[in-house]
């Protein structure tokens, strides 16, 4: 294969966009082959390393406990920090991607992440690997934000559904690899290594990227600090009030970081209804196409993580599997994601990407439905058909699904639909953990997985009535 070539000239150095408008720069449809393979090289390295690194760290949390020896409560803020630097950073990365490019941002997430897998993996102690897990997931966060906004670059509009379909692959892929990825690498060498792979990945990534990955017109007005900050107090508070429905915190508490999560929201949503390119995608959520296929978005990932979280615990503690077998009766779900994902891509390219959307909200709504039905005495067979079933019905609602959302928004906002569509599959799996904590806290582990797949079954119907609502996005 040939040497990547650039798509237009290096753009101007970093904080220039945000004094004055940058000159436009012709904007192909599409990168051309090879370059286009290339671009997608790079980004699924950072993809995969992204998305690993918010599941390997729980595998590992019990030797991390030990080795430092701290407490359960303080060793989870290796994956706390983690996922709360992603999440309160992807709306703030994705708007200054639309300021200053998506490839920029891009890389310096790339550069950060890298550094801070390599402070991950030498830190002598908890406090300094959870400041560098905050720097990993600042730079994780800057990879997933303009994820989809450079997809849409990349690759020709004829053929975006194939491109967000691979991506939803690699996603899947990726989530359903990472435990038993996590469990290979601690089986020959110490925790460190979950890190330290990360470095030469992060750098070949780095060095590809630097001359293939396409470049966007920056938009050019001045990052909205104010915003960013309102942004990461609300959402900071809505996932710790969420985490804490479960129990683990005085109910007092509870209601506190949800009402100043209420409180610092709605200012947010005020202040962004004046700005003309706002931080918080309002301007968007206008558009009725684009809010009702975030909804169905959210109310399916909460599905889908409501099935994670609570199965495995059905399995092990109430049918007695053993750990392994548990890991291979969940096995069905994600492999029918990655296979189904790249072909429903195919599909959204030449049908009508809301109407697979809606079938395939059904059929996982059959599935999670007949999970809930599961005989008493399951044989494997009995529980893998239905989660195959499950897996078959996200994966083709997932890639059309995302492809109406991204070709919703005008290009140049692509990097706000990135940002929201990330956004939302996140509060999508925090939403539906806490649902599975506070269900199982009243009624058990048996009963309490009934109720909270029946639960998940309904939220897919609900997406469904919602995603059928919607048009056509006008292109």
């Amino acid at each position: 294969m040939s040497a990547p070539t650039s798509a237009s000239p290096a753009t101007s150095p970093p904080g220039s966009a945000a004094r004055q408008p940058a000159a436009a720069v012709p904007v192909q449809d599409g990168l051309p082959l090879p370059q286009r393979y290339w671009a997608m090289a790079a980004m699924t390295v950072a993809l995969i390393m992204a998305v690993l690194d918010g599941v390997v760290a729980n595998i590992a949390l019990p030797t991390i406990q030990r080795e430092f020896a701290v407490d359960a409560a303080s060793a989870i803020w290796v994956v706390n920090a983690y996922q709360m630097a992603v999440t309160v950073a992807l709306f703030p990365l994705a708007s200054l991607g639309d300021i200053v490019g998506y490839r920029r941002v891009y890389g310096v997430g790339l550069a950060v992440f890298t550094v801070a897998s390599l402070g991950c993996a030498l830190a002598p102690n908890l406090p300094v690997l959870t400041i560098a897990r905050v720097l990993q997931g600042l730079g994780g966060a800057g990879i997933m934000s303009v994820n989809l906004a450079l997809v849409r670059h990349i690759y020709p509009s004829t053929h975006l559904g194939r491109g967000v379909g691979y991506n939803a692959m690699i996603v899947a892929v990726s989530s359903a690899a990472g435990p038993s990825l996590a469990a290979l690498i601690l089986s020959a060498a110490s925790w460190p290594w979950l890190f330290a792979v990360n470095v030469p990945l992060g750098l070949a990534a780095l060095a590809v990227a630097s001359k293939a990955m396409p470049v966007s017109n920056p938009a050019g007005h001045r990052f909205d600090w104010l915003s960013a900050a309102l942004n990461a107090g609300t959402l900071g508070l809505l996932i710790v009030g969420f985490k804490g429905i479960d129990g683990s915190q005085p109910a007092w508490q509870v209601a506190a970081e949800l009402a100043g999560a209420l409180a610092l929201g709605v200012t947010l949503v005020r202040r962004e209804l004046s700005q003309t390119t706002p931080l918080l995608p309002v301007d968007l959520l206008r558009r009725p196409v684009f809010a009702l296929t975030v909804v169905t978005s959210v109310c399916s990932f909460a599905a889908q993580n409501i099935a994670f979280v609570s199965l495995p615990f059905f399995f092990e503690d109430v049918l007695g599997r053993s750990q392994a077998e548990s890991g291979l009766l969940m096995t069905p779900w994600p492999l029918m994601v990655a296979l189904v994902a790249p072909i429903t891509g195919r599909l959204a390219d030449r049908y009508d990407a809301s109407r697979l959307a809606s079938v395939g909200l059904g059929l996982f709504a059959c599935g999670l439905a007949l999970m809930a039905l599961l005989p008493h005495d399951p044989t494997v067979a009995d529980a893998a058909w239905r989660m195959a079933l499950a897996g078959f019905g996200f994966g083709l609602f997932q890639t059309p699904n995302n492809k109406v959302l991204v070709s919703s928004a005008p290009k140049e906002r692509s990097g706000g639909a990135s940002g929201i569509q990330s956004t939302g599959r996140l509060l999508g799996q925090t939403l539906g953990a806490a649902a599975v904590g506070l269900t199982f806290t009243a009624l058990g582990k048996a009963d309490g997985t009934v109720a909270v797949l029946w639960l998940a079954a309904g939220l897919c119907l609900v997406a469904c009535v919602v995603g059928a609502l919607r048009g056509r996005p006008a292109h």
